[in-house]
């Protein structure tokens, strides 16, 4: 195949894609490093079949249940290194830069220079609605990305924590936009 055809047939393919997943490949050499990992990849059909085994009578469970049946799916990296330089900046810049896409918008930036902690929200926004929401912490031992592509309420968001991979927001945080809606 032409070199022509390949690029338009490669141009093609993303735009065919949803913009609102990322493309996490990039942290597979991330694995044989890390002391601990957590690979999570569920498509609609997995989270359909999760949803099932969740129970309609706990309140929370119901409340998870209703918000994973309108999700398009759920992927998580996640890793623990022994030491820090595990992973590079530029593991970390190639998630942003995707992040940097018309749609994405950044609502938490949580920079700690004395623990080297980095935290950001991004959230995909389609018209009004939130179609997709990504999380990106960084810490000098710890790496970890979540994305979430489909329509999602905030407030919902929070059930989520603590469900399929995806880390739990301590007690009484709530995950709400910045009054500032700028793009990154």
């Amino acid at each position: 195949m032409n070199k022509r055809r390949t690029c338009t047939l490669m141009l093609l393919c993303a735009f065919c894609l949803p913009a609102q997943r990322l493309d996490l490949s990039h942290l597979d050499r991330l694995d044989e490093k890390a002391k601990e990992r957590v690979n999570v990849n569920l498509n609609r059909d997995l989270l359909q079949a999760a949803g099932k085994l969740l129970s309609p009578s706990d309140p929370d469970q119901a409340r998870v249940k209703t918000l994973v049946g309108k999700l398009e799916s759920v992927h998580v990296r996640a890793f623990e290194f022994d030491q820090a330089g595990a992973y590079t900046q530029n593991d970390v810049e190639a998630i942003r830069r995707e992040l940097r896409a018309p749609g994405w918008h950044r609502i938490v930036d949580v920079r700690s220079k004395d623990e080297g902690e980095n935290v950001d929200i991004y959230l995909h926004m389609a018209g009004e609605k939130v179609d997709g929401v990504a999380v990106l912490a960084a810490e000098p031992r710890e790496l970890t990305v979540v994305n979430i592509v489909g329509p999602i309420n905030l407030e919902d968001l929070g059930a989520l924590g603590g469900q399929f991979g995806i880390p739990k927001l301590p007690p009484g945080q709530k995950a709400e936009p910045k009054s500032d809606r700028k793009s990154n």
